[in-house]
């Protein structure tokens, strides 16, 4: 029999097939694009988030890694909290200039 490990048959319950050979869909992750070819956008927003602003940084094209790397260094400059998932990146506060002055310190020259 075949290596069947539980990890490589998520979401399927049962099969009576031994030859059965299950499917793996995983997401690939993007590749990341160069700094200089990132097209960023900055912006504030305050709906939905309890009267609360916060500065939102979006289309980031790449990995999750380096979405965190980029947003812990933008949380520590700005000295404050934030996250980010799904490609945008949320940082506490009104902070917009100096997110987009610190950005294209980095080389992401593409920033609005």
């Amino acid at each position: 029999m075949k290596n069947n490990d539980w990890k490589d048959r998520l979401n399927v319950v049962y099969s009576t097939n031994p030859d059965y050979q299950y499917e793996n869909i995983g997401e690939e992750e993007a590749e990341t694009l160069p700094k200089n070819q990132q097209k960023l956008r900055v912006s504030i927003e305050k709906k939905g988030r309890g009267g609360k602003t916060v500065t939102l940084i979006r289309n980031f094209i790449g990995n999750e890694n380096d979405l965190r790397e980029l947003s812990k260094l933008l949380k520590s400059k700005c000295g404050v909290g934030g996250s980010a998932k799904d490609g945008e990146i949320i940082i506490q506060g009104d902070f917009k200039q100096r997110i987009i002055d610190l950005l294209k310190a980095e080389g992401y020259t593409q920033t609005k």
